[in-house]
């Protein structure tokens, strides 16, 4: 069985890649176990393996890292001493039955039963490679040696620094999505969740979350896309992904037209919602005109005052100057004047809300009751829709204003 290789595109160059955004240097690790390997064809080298088991998903919300952003700790599980015991296994070295060979041709000892056990991937590379004088040997490529230091690391006690994630986060979710450790995946997805996206290394890291299955920090990326596309687009990384992965760039295209046509469907809704809602303020505001009469408009059979106090109905004033129009107006008809036209729409939507036309005081409430059985089936439906919607907005308001005096 061939062993697994570490050496993809993305790793291999930065500036092909990455477009120059994923600059992490290597970490020089020299060690006084560092052993002097054949240089052999036959060294076994831990890549990326073709068919490499799926971790478990990623568990949580999204949305819960808003209000309860997730801790991760080194680890809770064991007590300190025993992080402290096993921490001090892997930096001494002692007893190690296994060299793991890195890029720059440092080694790290370390020991095939906890690899093994911490990773079946990695320990099913250790069952295959060939032993030394008791030693197994196998070479983890394509990645600098510090991110190999701190995967092993934590294979052994969990415990990591966090700028050693910081530097070398990116490597770290490929090793631990290679090897399948998702103690480790979980680590590096919060890490890069938590604020380390930036607009030049976004489409990078999405590109990277799709290769290692990450999909919840795919759509994080695609989010901080959707919310600042303009500068995204601008960036290098972009540039770079429109030449090497057409496809992803249609797809974010796609994503960004889909989302603006969502948020101008929205703000239409919101606009519709508004109209609504001050027709619903205007039917109210007619009832009170001429029920109660308002400052210098009324019922005949009400005294008005002209310093009455502020009405606490906005829609009267407009409502006001439509009535005085409407009762002087000398073409009065549907249709030959806008004010009129006005006027008659809204006595008839009125007259459909009201509920009590034998009593009501508002003119021609009566009228268009009658009327209605005169209109057409398309004329009838449309007057329906906007009753529906009126009514929605008025109880939208008797729901808010209810919840309003509970709190």
């Amino acid at each position: 069985m061939s062993s697994p290789n570490l050496h993809t595109p993305w790793l291999s160059s930065d500036v092909e890649s990455f477009g120059g955004s994923f600059n992490i240097c290597i970490e020089e690790e020299g060690t006084a176990d560092t052993v002097n390997f054949l240089e052999d064809s036959s060294y076994p080298v831990c890549n990326l393996p073709p068919n490499i088991p799926e971790p478990p998903p990623v568990r949580g919300k999204i949305h819960s890292r808003v209000a309860h952003p997730r801790q991760l700790a080194n680890s809770d599980c064991f007590p300190k001493e025993t992080k402290d015991a096993w921490d001090g296994l892997f930096k001494d070295g002692f007893g190690a039955d296994v060299h793991v060979r890195t890029e720059d041709g440092s080694v790290i000892p370390a020991h095939y039963p906890l690899l093994s056990v911490a990773s079946p991937v990695l320990g099913n590379v250790l069952q295959q490679s060939k032993v030394r004088n008791g030693i197994r040997c196998i070479k983890i490529a394509g990645v600098p040696h510090g991110a190999v230091y701190v995967f092993i690391r934590f294979l052994y006690s969990a415990c990591y620094d966090e700028e050693d994630i910081k530097k070398f986060v990116l490597h770290l979710l490929v090793l631990s999505h290679s090897y399948s450790v998702p103690s480790l995946k979980r680590v590096c997805i919060n890490h890069l969740e938590q604020g380390w996206l930036t607009s030049d290394n976004v489409i990078d890291v999405l590109q990277l979350a799709r290769e290692s299955d990450a999909p919840r920090l795919a759509l994080f990326c695609i989010r901080m896309v959707l919310r600042d596309f303009k500068s995204i687009s601008s960036t290098e990384g972009w540039k770079v992904m429109r030449r090497a992965n057409p496809a992803l760039e249609q797809e974010l295209l796609e994503f960004v037209v889909e989302a603006d046509t969502r948020k101008q469907d929205r703000l239409k809704k919101i606009e519709e919602k508004k109209v609504y809602l001050q027709l619903h303020e205007a039917m109210e505001a007619l009832v009170h005109i001429c029920r109660d009469g308002c400052r210098t408009i009324g019922p005949c059979d009400k005294v008005l005052k002209a310093n009455q106090a502020a009405c606490n109905f906005p829609a009267c004033k407009g409502l006001e100057s439509l009535v005085r129009h409407f009762s002087s107006c000398k073409i009065r008809v549907p249709g030959g004047c806008v004010h009129c036209k006005r006027t008659w729409q809204l006595l008839e939507l009125h007259s459909r809300i009201c509920e009590e036309p034998d009593y009501c005081k508002v003119p021609l409430c009566r009228h268009f009751k009658v009327k209605m059985v005169q209109l057409t089936k398309k004329d009838e439906v449309k007057w329906k829709v906007l009753v529906s919607k009126v009514r929605a907005a008025k109880n939208a308001v008797n729901l808010f204003s209810s919840r309003r005096s509970a709190a």
